[in-house]
């Protein structure tokens, strides 16, 4: 039985997304809609745990809903990584697709997840890619990708190959989820020793409250301050720094991000910079910089006080942390616990790396295997 070439247009239907206004939006109802942060973009599953309502007095036509064995793409989204991710819907979900969303629905003698398995190898992203950089997209409509060549086996083929791939991808999956399981177990271990060490001694050090051991001020540019080859660099609320041509603070200092979904994080930094106005500075701390940020790292992140929660996102205020009370030894074991610190600190950072290279492995294995299944090595014709 032979392979034939299809264009994708001629195996799928293509079903963009309910549009819908803002103010039908409600905390919750029959009317579930899906986006395209509910599709992850390592692993191509669907993920429902934020979900989006609208009004139930909204009618939805049943073709905007999802339906078994439909592919959900994202066609349009901020970050360019996101335009063309897919998730499998391999559950009945009573649920509707947004306008940034659409549907892949396979027409007779397709295997559904076959085309899936297609639309997450480098063949497809790789053309999303191209797509994106020539055009400058962010917005992807089927005209795009109707042509696109695939190689098409027998229905019989299709499915052999998709319990192989299944059978495969388990196991790899499951041994991405160990590795991730150990990285997790390292950095659990280094905030429990933190925990440790700063409860030691909280009884005799000194202690006063943050703002009386450093400055904390918010910086004062808006995004646009963002500079391609800046000299400096640019703290944004972002967990990417970007760079500029100015510089506010140098030294030692520690950046909050001010809101977004970074608040909570913490950042070390020595060198001159500048930052975002929303973007909170530590400076001039006058116990040793090194120490009050791991201080502060030992029950910052855990400590929801320090987060405000509004409708649209998550935020900081110095008002939550201002009286935050810091508790200091002598400068002499201030240095002592730092150097005990950076020391584990590199070890798990190591750890970190050899586990961000495993699981590198694993994916590039993932693909190297989707290669195999397309181009007709997986499995043979009988």
């Amino acid at each position: 039985m032979s392979w034939k070439t299809v264009a994708l247009g001629d195996i799928c239907e293509f079903i963009r997304g309910l549009t819908y206004s803002k103010i039908d939006e409600v905390e919750f109802s029959n009317n579930a809609v899906l986006r395209a942060t509910n599709i992850d973009l390592e692993s191509n599953k669907l993920n429902l745990e934020e979900i989006r309502y609208i009004n139930s007095s909204v009618k939805i036509n049943e073709d905007k809903k999802v339906k078994l064995n439909d592919i959900l793409i994202c066609t349009a989204s901020g970050s360019k990584s996101h335009l063309g991710k897919v998730a499998f819907i391999n559950e009945q979900l009573d649920m509707a697709f947004g306008g940034f969303m659409a549907v892949l629905r396979v027409k007779e003698n397709i295997e559904a997840k076959f085309l899936f398995n297609y639309l997450t190898s480098d063949i497809f992203l790789n053309h999303i890619s191209q797509l994106a950089e020539g055009a400058n997209i962010n917005n992807l409509k089927f005209s795009q990708i109707q042509n696109l060549k695939i190689n098409l086996p027998p229905l019989p083929i299709q499915q052999k190959i998709v319990e192989k791939l299944d059978t495969i991808f388990a196991e790899i999956d499951k041994a991405t989820a160990a590795v991730e399981a150990n990285a997790n177990n390292v950095e659990a271990l280094f905030q429990s020793y933190l925990k440790q060490v700063f409860k030691r001694g909280v009884e005799v050090w000194k202690k006063d409250i943050l703002t009386n051991i450093c400055n904390v001020t918010t910086g004062k540019w808006d995004a646009n301050h963002a500079v391609e080859n800046g000299a400096y660099r640019f703290y944004t609320c972002a967990s990417q720094f970007l760079y500029c041509d100015t510089k506010r603070y140098d030294g030692k200092n520690i950046v909050l991000p001010g809101n977004g979904a970074n608040v909570g994080e913490l950042y070390f930094y020595d060198g001159a910079f500048d930052a975002y106005q929303r973007t909170y500075v530590l400076s001039e701390i006058k116990i040793m910089p090194e120490y009050l940020f791991y201080h502060l790292k030992s029950n910052w992140e855990e400590t929801n006080r320090f987060k405000q929660y509004g409708s649209a996102t998550n935020f900081l205020k110095i008002g939550n942390f201002k009286n935050y009370i810091v508790s200091y030894p002598a400068i002499d074991e201030q240095k002592n616990i730092v150097a005990k610190l950076d020391s584990i600190s590199e070890e798990l950072r190591k750890s970190a790396k050899l586990y961000t290279h495993k699981v590198s492995e694993l994916v590039m294995l993932k693909q190297s295997i989707l290669k195999q299944a397309f181009n007709g090595e997986l499995v043979k014709a009988a």
